[in-house]
Protein backbone atom coordinates (compact mmCIF):
# COMPACT_ATOMS: atom_id res chain seq x y z
CA UNK A 1 0.00 0.00 0.00
CA UNK A 2 1.36 3.40 -0.97
CA UNK A 3 2.13 6.11 1.55
CA UNK A 4 -0.52 8.41 0.06
CA UNK A 5 -3.17 5.70 0.45
CA UNK A 6 -2.21 5.12 4.08
CA UNK A 7 -2.44 8.85 4.77
CA UNK A 8 -5.86 9.05 3.09
CA UNK A 9 -7.20 6.14 5.15
CA UNK A 10 -5.78 7.63 8.35
CA UNK A 11 -7.48 10.96 7.59
CA UNK A 12 -10.81 9.25 6.96
CA UNK A 13 -10.55 7.32 10.21
CA UNK A 14 -9.77 10.48 12.13
CA UNK A 15 -12.69 12.28 10.48
CA UNK A 16 -15.02 9.37 11.26
CA UNK A 17 -13.92 9.31 14.89
CA UNK A 18 -14.48 13.07 15.27
CA UNK A 19 -17.91 12.88 13.63
CA UNK A 20 -18.83 9.84 15.70
CA UNK A 21 -18.01 11.71 18.90
CA UNK A 22 -20.27 14.61 17.93
CA UNK A 23 -23.54 12.68 17.89
CA UNK A 24 -26.50 14.64 19.23
CA UNK A 25 -28.61 13.09 21.98
CA UNK A 26 -30.87 13.87 24.89
CA UNK A 27 -31.10 12.49 28.40
CA UNK A 28 -34.24 10.65 29.46
CA UNK A 29 -34.72 10.49 33.21
CA UNK A 30 -36.88 7.76 34.73
CA UNK A 31 -38.01 8.11 38.33
CA UNK A 32 -37.96 4.85 40.29
CA UNK A 33 -39.85 5.97 43.39
CA UNK A 34 -36.64 5.81 45.41
CA UNK A 35 -33.51 7.98 45.63
CA UNK A 36 -32.29 6.41 42.39
CA UNK A 37 -33.00 7.77 38.89
CA UNK A 38 -32.30 5.93 35.64
CA UNK A 39 -30.56 7.93 32.89
CA UNK A 40 -30.85 6.88 29.25
CA UNK A 41 -29.15 8.57 26.29
CA UNK A 42 -31.41 8.70 23.23
CA UNK A 43 -30.47 9.79 19.69
CA UNK A 44 -32.45 12.12 17.40
CA UNK A 45 -34.33 9.16 15.90
CA UNK A 46 -35.55 8.11 19.33
CA UNK A 47 -33.23 5.11 19.53
CA UNK A 48 -31.52 4.25 22.79
CA UNK A 49 -27.76 4.79 22.61
CA UNK A 50 -27.04 3.56 26.11
CA UNK A 51 -28.37 3.43 29.64
CA UNK A 52 -25.98 4.87 32.17
CA UNK A 53 -24.80 2.92 35.18
CA UNK A 54 -26.59 4.39 38.20
CA UNK A 55 -23.66 3.32 40.34
CA UNK A 56 -21.59 5.95 38.51
CA UNK A 57 -23.96 8.93 38.15
CA UNK A 58 -26.04 10.54 40.88
CA UNK A 59 -27.40 13.81 39.46
CA UNK A 60 -28.39 15.08 36.01
CA UNK A 61 -28.28 18.74 34.98
CA UNK A 62 -29.91 18.43 31.58
CA UNK A 63 -33.13 19.55 29.98
CA UNK A 64 -35.03 17.66 27.31
CA UNK A 65 -33.17 19.18 24.35
CA UNK A 66 -30.81 17.41 21.97
CA UNK A 67 -27.22 18.28 22.82
CA UNK A 68 -23.64 17.25 22.04
CA UNK A 69 -22.78 16.79 25.71
CA UNK A 70 -24.62 16.26 28.98
CA UNK A 71 -23.64 17.33 32.49
CA UNK A 72 -23.78 14.94 35.44
CA UNK A 73 -22.63 14.54 38.97
CA UNK A 74 -20.35 11.52 38.89
CA UNK A 75 -19.76 9.40 41.98
CA UNK A 76 -16.18 9.44 43.21
CA UNK A 77 -15.43 12.55 41.14
CA UNK A 78 -15.58 16.14 42.33
CA UNK A 79 -17.55 18.78 40.47
CA UNK A 80 -19.63 18.25 37.36
CA UNK A 81 -18.65 16.01 34.47
CA UNK A 82 -19.60 16.57 30.81
CA UNK A 83 -19.93 13.41 28.69
CA UNK A 84 -20.70 12.83 25.03
CA UNK A 85 -23.15 10.32 23.53
CA UNK A 86 -20.62 7.50 23.93
CA UNK A 87 -19.96 8.33 27.59
CA UNK A 88 -16.54 9.79 26.91
CA UNK A 89 -15.63 12.33 29.59
CA UNK A 90 -15.00 15.67 27.86
CA UNK A 91 -14.28 18.14 30.66
CA UNK A 92 -15.31 19.37 34.10
CA UNK A 93 -17.93 22.10 34.19
CA UNK A 94 -17.39 25.21 36.32
CA UNK A 95 -19.69 25.60 39.32
CA UNK A 96 -21.14 29.12 39.27
CA UNK A 97 -22.07 29.43 42.95
CA UNK A 98 -19.57 28.58 45.67
CA UNK A 99 -21.15 26.31 48.28
CA UNK A 100 -24.12 24.97 46.29
CA UNK A 101 -24.62 22.81 43.17
CA UNK A 102 -24.86 25.18 40.20
CA UNK A 103 -23.02 24.00 37.06
CA UNK A 104 -22.49 26.54 34.31
CA UNK A 105 -24.48 26.40 31.07
CA UNK A 106 -24.08 27.58 27.48
CA UNK A 107 -24.18 31.36 27.01
CA UNK A 108 -23.23 32.79 23.62
CA UNK A 109 -22.29 29.19 22.67
CA UNK A 110 -19.72 28.97 25.48
CA UNK A 111 -19.69 27.10 28.78
CA UNK A 112 -17.06 27.56 31.47
CA UNK A 113 -14.85 24.56 32.21
CA UNK A 114 -12.19 23.90 34.86
CA UNK A 115 -8.99 21.89 34.95
CA UNK A 116 -7.30 20.01 37.80
CA UNK A 117 -5.69 23.27 38.99
CA UNK A 118 -9.06 25.07 39.21
CA UNK A 119 -8.17 27.29 36.24
CA UNK A 120 -11.15 28.29 34.10
CA UNK A 121 -11.62 28.17 30.33
CA UNK A 122 -14.44 27.58 27.84
CA UNK A 123 -15.90 24.88 25.63
CA UNK A 124 -18.49 25.27 22.85
CA UNK A 125 -21.82 23.54 22.28
CA UNK A 126 -20.08 20.61 20.55
CA UNK A 127 -18.03 19.89 23.64
CA UNK A 128 -14.83 21.22 22.10
CA UNK A 129 -12.43 23.21 24.27
CA UNK A 130 -12.08 26.58 22.54
CA UNK A 131 -10.36 28.62 25.29
CA UNK A 132 -8.03 26.49 27.38
CA UNK A 133 -8.34 26.87 31.18
CA UNK A 134 -5.91 29.50 32.41
CA UNK A 135 -7.94 32.13 34.28
CA UNK A 136 -8.30 32.44 38.05
CA UNK A 137 -11.72 34.00 37.58
CA UNK A 138 -13.78 34.64 34.46
CA UNK A 139 -17.44 35.52 33.94
CA UNK A 140 -19.71 34.23 31.22
CA UNK A 141 -19.62 36.15 27.94
CA UNK A 142 -21.81 39.12 27.16
CA UNK A 143 -21.61 40.57 23.66
CA UNK A 144 -18.36 38.67 23.02
CA UNK A 145 -16.56 39.94 26.14
CA UNK A 146 -15.95 38.35 29.54
CA UNK A 147 -14.47 39.83 32.72
CA UNK A 148 -11.38 38.12 34.13
CA UNK A 149 -9.61 38.31 37.49
CA UNK A 150 -6.06 37.66 38.64
CA UNK A 151 -4.59 37.01 42.11
CA UNK A 152 -7.95 35.76 43.36
CA UNK A 153 -8.99 34.08 46.58
CA UNK A 154 -12.17 32.77 48.17
CA UNK A 155 -13.85 35.13 50.63
CA UNK A 156 -16.33 33.36 52.96
CA UNK A 157 -19.73 34.96 53.42
CA UNK A 158 -19.67 34.09 57.11
CA UNK A 159 -16.25 34.02 58.74
CA UNK A 160 -17.65 32.27 61.80
CA UNK A 161 -19.54 29.50 60.04
CA UNK A 162 -19.17 26.01 61.48
CA UNK A 163 -17.39 23.31 59.48
CA UNK A 164 -20.67 21.39 59.30
CA UNK A 165 -22.49 24.38 57.77
CA UNK A 166 -22.92 24.83 54.04
CA UNK A 167 -19.90 26.91 53.06
CA UNK A 168 -20.58 29.87 50.75
CA UNK A 169 -17.83 31.97 49.20
CA UNK A 170 -17.35 34.94 46.93
CA UNK A 171 -14.27 35.36 44.75
CA UNK A 172 -12.13 38.43 45.44
CA UNK A 173 -9.38 39.41 42.97
CA UNK A 174 -6.63 42.03 43.14
CA UNK A 175 -6.70 42.64 39.38
CA UNK A 176 -9.48 42.67 36.80
CA UNK A 177 -9.71 43.00 33.06
CA UNK A 178 -11.51 41.42 30.13
CA UNK A 179 -11.04 39.07 27.17
CA UNK A 180 -12.59 38.81 23.73
CA UNK A 181 -14.38 35.72 22.43
CA UNK A 182 -11.06 34.21 21.30
CA UNK A 183 -9.72 34.29 24.86
CA UNK A 184 -7.28 37.12 24.13
CA UNK A 185 -6.68 39.43 27.09
CA UNK A 186 -7.62 42.96 26.02
CA UNK A 187 -7.02 44.65 29.36
CA UNK A 188 -5.84 43.67 32.84
CA UNK A 189 -4.70 45.73 35.80
CA UNK A 190 -5.51 47.09 39.26
CA UNK A 191 -9.13 47.76 38.36
CA UNK A 192 -12.22 46.72 40.28
CA UNK A 193 -14.81 44.36 38.87
CA UNK A 194 -17.33 47.21 38.72
CA UNK A 195 -14.93 49.44 36.76
CA UNK A 196 -14.44 46.80 34.07
CA UNK A 197 -18.13 45.93 34.04
CA UNK A 198 -19.07 49.55 33.36
CA UNK A 199 -16.33 49.99 30.76
CA UNK A 200 -17.45 47.10 28.57
CA UNK A 201 -21.16 47.23 29.46
CA UNK A 202 -21.15 43.66 30.79
CA UNK A 203 -24.38 42.28 32.25
CA UNK A 204 -25.31 39.20 34.25
CA UNK A 205 -26.94 36.47 32.13
CA UNK A 206 -30.69 36.04 32.44
CA UNK A 207 -31.70 32.89 34.30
Amino acid sequence: MRKSQIMAITFLLLFWNCSYGQKKFRVEVKETGTWREIYTLVDEEGKIIRQLDTAKYYLSFNNDQYVYFAVFGKKGSSGWTAIDAHENELFKVYNTSQGEPSPDYLIENKIRIVDENAKIGFANERGETIIHPRFDMVTSFYKNKAIIGQLCKEVPWDEHAKETDCQHYSIGCEKHGYINNKGIVIKIGAYSFDQIMKEIGWKMPDD
